[in-house]
């Protein structure tokens, strides 16, 4: 009896991964997104980064001091994660004030209520972001066109993003393949040559940090693959049986949050299923539902609800399939 088991909250890592190694991981995967983001937004792109991942450390170093009365554990890098995600999903124009207001609930409602780090249901930064959405939709939906973001990144010229642009010609019932012409070409969007949020504008980046953080073993392919390959054959359905009112699912691939959520949000270990069947139906579903959202839904984007919602769902996911305990015998 003198060697005791101590069981603790996930996530559960076997092998040479800790949470410090793996959350620095994701912040160097994370380094491609922001350089091109600083490229194309300036010093937007800086300046809200900055302030989100400040805001989420100090924000979780006082509830953990002055409320929870438990160690300090910033230096584990996730609330620094938070703030990067968070920024990600932010325009490069939006106060600062408004970045501290997310930051503030993305870690002390979305993580710490729960009891922090391995306990919350839902994805910090995801919380963080739907919460400004609804708080501030104006400030939230002015994205500054790319290239022409001044020092002073408040006064930027703003426009559409190229799904808020299907949307409102869906919405005016007008032909998509028109203003699917007017677009930035597939080779743009993928380099990221195009208006959003600071961190989804450029495929190429986020798809080298995601073939990063596989060569480092921090995530599996299940996820980010299967949630593409579902919006690629739903959308690609909808494209083959009515091209003239609907894009291309290369299109709903390279905009949007969709490859950021993919591999970012939807793969959080805390909020994802254990389980690699578990991790199929969950993002099947994330990725129906981003589908959804975007073609008959009001918001022009789905990533961020689909993700939410699913997370909800992954203790039922992860007790139905649960893995079958070692030595267990099965009746009849």
């Amino acid at each position: 009896m003198s060697r005791l088991l101590t069981v603790s909250p996930s996530p559960h890592i076997s092998g040479f991964q800790s949470v410090n190694r793996m959350m620095y991981g994701v912040v160097v995967s994370l380094v491609p997104a922001l350089l091109v983001s600083a490229y194309v937004f300036g010093m937007g792109a800086v300046i809200v980064t900055a302030i989100a991942i400040i805001s989420c450390i100090l924000t979780e170093a006082a509830i953990q001091k002055y409320f929870l009365g438990t160690e300090v554990s910033i230096r584990d890098g996730s609330a620094m994660v938070t703030g990067i995600l968070l920024a990600f999903n932010l325009p490069s124009n939006i106060p600062w004030w408004m970045v501290v207001i997310g930051s503030i609930f993305a870690i002390g409602i979305g993580k710490m209520v729960y009891g922090g780090l391995g306990n919350n249901p839902f994805n910090p930064a995801l919380a963080g972001r739907v919460f400004l959405l609804i708080s501030f939709p104006v400030q939230m939906t002015s994205w500054p066109l790319p290239m022409q973001s001044p020092l002073i990144y408040t006064d930027a010229v703003t426009g559409a993003t190229p799904l808020g642009i299907l949307k409102e010609t869906a919405l005016m019932e007008l032909p998509v393949s028109e203003a699917l012409q007017q677009m930035p070409g597939h080779m743009q969007l993928f380099l990221g040559q195009m208006g959003g949020s600071l961190g989804e504008i450029s495929a190429i980046a986020l798809l080298t940090g995601f073939i990063w953080l596989l060569y480092k073993k921090i995530i599996t392919w299940h996820i980010p693959v299967t949630i593409m390959a579902t919006v690629a054959v739903f959308t690609g359905i909808l494209w083959l049986a009515d091209p003239v009112n609907n894009a291309t699912p290369v299109f709903h691939l390279l905009t949007g949050g969709l490859i950021l959520g993919s591999v970012y949000m939807a793969t959080d270990l805390v909020t994802s299923p254990m389980t690699k069947k578990g991790m199929f139906l969950y993002s099947v579903c994330i990725g129906l539902i981003t589908v959804i959202i975007r073609v008959f839904g009001s918001y022009p984007e789905g990533v961020s609800f689909a993700i939410l919602i699913m997370n909800g769902f992954v203790p039922l996911i992860n007790r139905y399939f649960k893995p079958k305990r070692f030595g267990e015998v099965k009746n009849g």
